[in-house]
């Protein structure tokens, strides 16, 4: 894929901010979204595309790339033909003053596919793909185990990856359907709502049924 771009285009509304100078607008998260679906398109199909001259495609293109909110381009495998079809996610709690050691330590793990920091009950959350069970069970008791600032761990084993997207965008997010209004009932009550009587009502009819 060849570079490209620049600023927002005229009469466009801004979605967000990148970097020091870029903004992101319509255009350019079109760009994102075509992107997502083929990383290697020519930069003439990702002009017909978007709808925008190849010019402007590839200055678009160029700006994302200098501006950070492309990071680069990368094969996507099926791991499970590439013999690694057990994951796990493996929950740590790490001792508070030995993070350093932990980050040193995971990064000499070419077997950790991600780690995150995280709230909660565990301190990190590290995904794994190996070729087996076993040898999630000797990375856990042989080598998280046997690092200090590691605590305690927890695993967990994917049993199946159901949704896994390369990359989520603001346009992604479609609003909410709108409820239909309530039905009514008999007495003109919307079905689900309370009805309050005045106490006056109340007595009134109160006293017509004592009469």
């Amino acid at each position: 894929m060849t570079e490209m771009s620049s600023y927002p285009t005229p009469g466009t509304t801004p979605s967000g901010r990148i970097g020091i100078g870029l903004e992101l607008d319509s255009t350019h998260l079109k760009i994102l979204e075509v992107l997502r679906e083929n990383g290697r398109i020519s930069v003439s199909a990702l002009a017909d595309r978007v709808g925008i001259s190849r010019a402007n495609a590839y200055t678009r293109f160029e700006a994302l790339r200098a501006e950070g909110a492309i990071k680069g381009f990368t094969a996507e495998i099926d791991h499970v033909r590439a013999g690694l079809g057990i994951t796990a996610l493996i929950f740590v709690t790490v001792r508070q003053q030995m993070w350093r050691q932990f980050r040193a330590q995971l990064a000499q793990m070419p077997e950790v596919e991600y780690c995150a920091i995280t709230t909660g009950q565990h301190d990190a959350m590290i995904q794994v793909r190996m070729t087996d069970v076993a040898a999630v069970h000797s990375l856990v008791t042989e080598r998280l185990a046997n690092i200090p600032a590691v605590k305690a761990t927890e695993t967990v084993f994917i049993l199946d990856e159901v949704i896994k997207r390369p990359y989520i965008l603001p346009t992604d997010r479609r609003p909410a359907p709108r409820r239909p209004a309530p039905e009514a009932s008999g007495d003109g009550v919307p079905l689900g709502k309370m009805r309050f009587e005045g106490v006056s009502e109340g007595r009134a009819g109160l006293q017509r049924d004592k009469g």
